[in-house]
């Protein structure tokens, strides 16, 4: 019932959202000038028609002509559409990304179910809402972009693997790399969380929160089924209220408890080691995802870049400032996770360690300034096009002033602070790690400011998302 609800829900806003949109803009807009064009190409049959302007693989062309497929006996029988290649218009590829948004919060919504077993049905619809609602998704959801298929590709690859069932997840993989290249660092994420998963045992909250959700179970069941009558609506709301109370409980000691859990250095030894033992196994269970990076790698050398066209306009380059502008953007983007305590416990913990806290503080400012100063790059897109945002953050932010770049550092290290923080409180040391080298896999070759890649980094791995739950009043 949660994901008919999720569904209904995000639908409620999405039909009328992409009718006002395209009545207001009926051409395509920015890059949908890219990509319109090219999906009709292949609804006329076209297939070996391509724009050398675009960089990302056709998976979205495909799936659009399943969309188009599916919705062209109705337009031809009531007589809105004569031909195949009528029906592919811009707001009928538009609609396509409408109903992928759909399909991503009820994917969300299966993810924080399945990670979350014992939270009631209730929160977790809300909780799924609220995450289709994050600012860049919800921007994209209205454009034909590639940003909403390869999220939903990339989340479908996550729950499946959550479920075990390692090939339809590799398999899903594929799809989300023949939609956007950079999925492969998201595809290795998702095997890399589940080997910590395997060796490690997952995330202590979730074995509490499983432990009470049994109990809880054991508890209806021992009650009468005759005993629940109308007048015992009040003893079943103060139950609700108890196994809440309870819930709560096991994760705030999830919490506290993690203040005893081995460093990172036994992790990753401990990990090792549970590997070695089980090595066949792992290699059995994870060999479809080492088979589709090797096919990745071969495409790579065969193709001369990761991206397809435009190579020249989007050569490698060390973009580390890139790490720091996402921090600030997600710190921003949830500004309730940006509270003081991080810098409360900053101080806590130099207080408690002034030497290391401090020498820890002083390499994080280093690396930002490093990172500013050598490596901020104005690609020409950026100053070309005033139609996108970062063209405006870039002018009148940090170029107001040759000393505003500088004067945001400590902003980007509070940002990325908050964040570890954050995470570290339900997710391992390794994992947090891992994220973080996935972010930065992602962002630094990118030598555009693009907003959208980081609605890729904030929502794809959406356990990110998804460990800030049991805060959540």
């Amino acid at each position: 019932m949660g994901r008919i609800a999720v569904a209904a829900i995000v639908s409620l806003w999405v039909v009328p959202v992409s009718i006002l949109v395209n009545h207001i803009v009926p051409e395509p807009y920015m890059d949908e000038i890219f990509h319109v064009p090219q999906a009709q190409q292949y609804c006329k049959g076209n297939f070996r028609s391509w724009d050398p302007m675009i960089t990302t693989p056709p998976g979205l062309y495909y799936l659009s002509l399943a969309h188009v497929a599916y919705l062209f006996p109705g337009m031809s029988f009531i007589k809105a559409a004569t031909s195949f290649s009528e029906v592919c218009s811009t707001s009928i590829l538009r609609s396509f990304n409408g109903v992928l948004a759909v399909l991503c919060s009820v994917l969300v919504y299966e993810i924080i179910t399945h990670l979350r077993p014992a939270l009631d049905e209730r929160k977790a619809t809300l909780y799924a809402v609220v995450l289709a609602l994050y600012p860049l998704h919800w921007f994209f959801t209205f454009l034909y972009y590639t940003d909403v298929a390869s999220l939903g590709a990339v989340l479908a690859m996550y729950l499946a693997c959550l479920k075990k069932k390692y090939w339809f997840s590799a398999l899903l993989g594929v799809l989300a790399v023949v939609i956007r290249q950079t999925n492969i660092v998201w595809m290795l994420s998702v095997c890399c969380c589940e080997v910590i998963n395997i060796t490690l045992g997952g995330q202590r909250d979730k074995m509490d929160v499983d432990d009470t959700d049994f109990s809880i179970r054991k508890n209806v069941e021992l009650t009468p089924a005759n005993s629940i009558t109308l007048g015992s609506n009040l003893r079943k709301r103060k139950l609700r209220s108890s196994v809440d109370n309870r819930i709560h409980l096991m994760s705030t000691r999830s919490v506290s408890s993690q203040k005893l859990t081995p460093g990172f250095l036994d992790e990753i030894k401990a990990i090792y080691l549970r590997l070695w033992q089980m090595k066949l196994e792992a290699l059995v269970s994870f060999s479809p995802f080492i088979l589709v990076l090797v096919a990745f790698i071969a495409f790579v050398c065969w193709n001369g870049s990761v991206v397809l066209g435009a190579k020249e306009a989007h050569a490698v380059s060390p973009h580390f400032a890139q790490i720091m502008y996402f921090g600030l953007f997600s710190a921003l983007m949830a500004p309730m996770h940006c509270s003081l305590s991080p810098a409360v416990d900053l101080f806590r913990s130099v207080w408690r360690n002034k030497f290391l806290t401090l020498f820890q503080l002083s390499v994080a400012l280093g690396a930002g300034f490093i990172s500013i100063h050598f490596f901020s790059l104005a690609h020409p897109y950026l100053l070309a096009d005033n139609r996108h945002y970062p063209f405006y953050l870039w002018r009148k932010v940090i170029k107001a002033h040759w000393s505003m770049k500088y004067l945001l550092i400590p902003l980007y290290v509070y940002s990325w602070l908050s964040i570890i923080t954050r995470l570290g409180k339900f997710q391992r040391k390794i994992w947090v790690l891992a994220f973080f080298l996935a972010t930065a896999a992602v962002l630094v070759p990118a030598p555009l400011i693009e907003i959208s890649i980081y609605n890729h980094q904030r929502t794809h791995h959406d356990d990110v998302l998804v460990s800030t739950i049991p805060l959540v009043p």
